[in-house]
């Protein structure tokens, strides 16, 4: 082999069946610490968010979780540079304890009652080092598989790899489901959400035991006895204009695309049936996990094919189909989970007719505003706790607001005009009005699982994830395949941290804050939609297919 070659040959079938086994089940565990918190948002939204109100409340935690993503860029080129400097295996060790013991410790902390906003800070802290980590996990794993494998086989043997994000949710769906059967519900919303976290400890020494036994990849090690390691991996990677300009093409031709891809068809679809279709967390556990066993084989599938006909156009062929169809399938998830209220939105639409300069957007940074200054503020804020999708009507400068359900107006009440206790007592009156009204309009208070149309709705989450797997699946060895071995770790670390931390990690915040600033319980979804679009058109007009190419040396 050539210095510096990254070509490997065919190694023994069963080497390389160990070096993926041992290399997917660390990244798997690692997947389920980093993804727990995403998973019980809601009830980390009473317990570390409680101080503020429920809609801003829940937009904090989903920000939260999305502070371990903004992190995972600056893990990528701290670690990555690590990765290139001193081996793969050692440091995705680092990355492998730290995250163990950061998750570990979240199921220690005390909640927003206890200890005041104290809390989150400690909560947001851990999410932090959670992303630092999982920054320099991902390019060392996908790294080292891609080491070991011969060109004709890298999109298969890494889309192994590709399963463990989706196999890590999974595994956290298995154990927050059996804890919420083994404790029931209540005990689980108040205390028993804490055991999955704290039993990470049990999987961070099974991972660590099983990472020790690997060996360092072939290509570094080859490297390193050559003496054609590189000395200064992020000047490398991000001084040299050729390298920074595949760098940027990775990222907004394919990994960006990927990323939203990836959490809406798993994390935005889970926080739409709980938040926004108000079905109880166990039974959306239920049905993404199901499609998650059923999606996850086509993982491998598609890392398959992109060895036959290339990666490219599997992965701008699974943003664009998303990007068509996310409408029509969310539409159709709504009426299939929940259809009392499909039924109740398509016969009695909901209206909020005001003012315009009298209306806020229903999020505060500060977490301070009670949205009762202005009556348009009285009306938005209840729908929007409500979850009730709704359209705007704008009335005359000084007009009081009204909630339209149907051909029901109620008028809000002039907040402004009164004082307290007044203001709460009319406030109370027209909330209790507005229930009535919704009530006899036929809008559930909360999703009837009996009366869920499960089959199509599982077939519609099971879609969502076949597009996962088509923009996921072939993305490592793509990456791999852009860049040279001795800078290779800091290169493709940095483009897909940035997109699936930045573009995907953001996601559930920036569409849930459209959808709480609009009322449309659907226009979150135009932020992945554009950001897939972006990704097809600079793909096809910038993005080489690595496949027809040897890998970089």
């Amino acid at each position: 082999m050539a210095e510096g070659s990254t070509t490997a040959a065919e190694p023994p079938k069963k080497g390389v069946a160990s070096v993926i086994a041992a290399s997917s089940l660390g990244t798997i565990f690692e997947w389920y610490d980093f993804y727990l918190y995403g998973l019980l948002a809601t009830i980390l939204t009473t317990q570390f968010f409680s101080g503020v109100n429920e809609t801003t409340g829940f937009i904090f935690a989903l920000a939260a979780f999305a502070a371990g993503f903004f992190v995972r860029p600056f893990g990528a080129l701290v670690f990555g540079r690590i990765g290139d400097l001193v081996g793969r295996k050692n440091t995705f060790l680092v990355t492998m304890g730290i995250m163990g013991f950061s998750t570990f410790a979240v199921g220690l902390l005390p909640s927003y009652k206890t200890a005041g906003v104290a809390a989150p800070v400690m909560l947001v802290v851990l999410r932090l080092l959670q992303g630092l980590a999982l920054g320099g996990q991902y390019g060392g794993a996908a790294t080292y598989v891609a080491e070991h494998a011969p060109d004709n086989k890298r999109g298969f043997y890494t889309s192994f790899i590709q399963t463990t994000a989706t196999l890590g949710l999974f595994a956290t769906l298995l154990v927050v489901i059996g804890t919420r059967t083994a404790i029931g519900e209540e005990a689980f919303a108040d205390w028993g959400w804490r055991i999955p976290f704290l039993a990470s400890i049990l999987l961070l020494g099974v991972s660590l035991w099983i990472r020790l036994q690997l060996n360092e990849s072939p290509v570094y090690q080859q490297m390193k006895d050559s003496g054609t390691t590189s000395k200064a991996p992020l000047t490398e990677a991000f001084g040299n204009w050729g390298n920074l300009r595949i760098v940027l093409i990775a990222l907004f031709g394919a990994v960006a695309g990927q990323a939203v891809v990836w959490y809406t068809g798993q994390f935005y679809a889970l926080f739409f049936l709980e938040k926004t279709m108000k079905l109880d967390g166990y039974t959306a556990n239920i049905m993404i996990a199901v499609a998650l066993a059923l999606g996850t084989p086509f993982f491998v599938f598609f890392g398959w094919l992109s060895d036959r006909i290339g990666r490219k156009k599997i992965i701008l062929a699974g943003c664009l189909l998303a990007a068509m169809t996310y409408f029509p399938l969310f539409h159709a998830l709504a009426g299939a989970v929940n259809p009392a209220l499909a039924r109740a939105q398509s016969a009695a639409p909901v209206t909020v007719a005001a003012d315009p300069a009298d209306c806020s957007v229903q999020f505060d940074p500060i977490g301070k505003n009670k949205f009762d200054a202005h009556s348009c503020d009285v009306v938005k804020a209840y729908v929007a706790k409500a979850g009730i999708s709704y359209e705007n009507r704008a009335l005359a400068v000084g007009s009081p607001a009204q909630l339209i359900i149907g051909n029901t107006a109620l008028p809000a009440p002039d907040a402004a005009a009164l004082a307290s206790p007044a203001k709460a007592d009319a406030i109370k009156s027209f909330q209790e009005r507005a229930g009535s009204a919704l009530k006899t309009a036929g809008y559930p208070a909360k999703a009837n699982s009996a009366q869920a149309n499960m089959p199509l709705a599982i077939l519609i989450l099971t879609i969502l994830v076949l597009y996962v797997t088509m923009v996921y699946g072939p993305i490592a060895a793509l990456l791999v395949e852009l860049f040279p071995a001795r800078i290779r770790y800091t290169s493709m670390s940095l483009p897909y941290h940035i997109g699936n931390g930045w573009f995907g990690g953001f996601l559930p915040t920036i569409a849930f804050a459209i959808v709480a600033a609009n009322g449309n319980i659907y226009a979150g979804l135009w932020y992945p939609i554009v950001v897939a679009v972006l990704t097809v058109v600079i793909g096809i007009l910038f993005l080489r297919e690595p496949r027809d190419h040897h890998v970089p040396s």
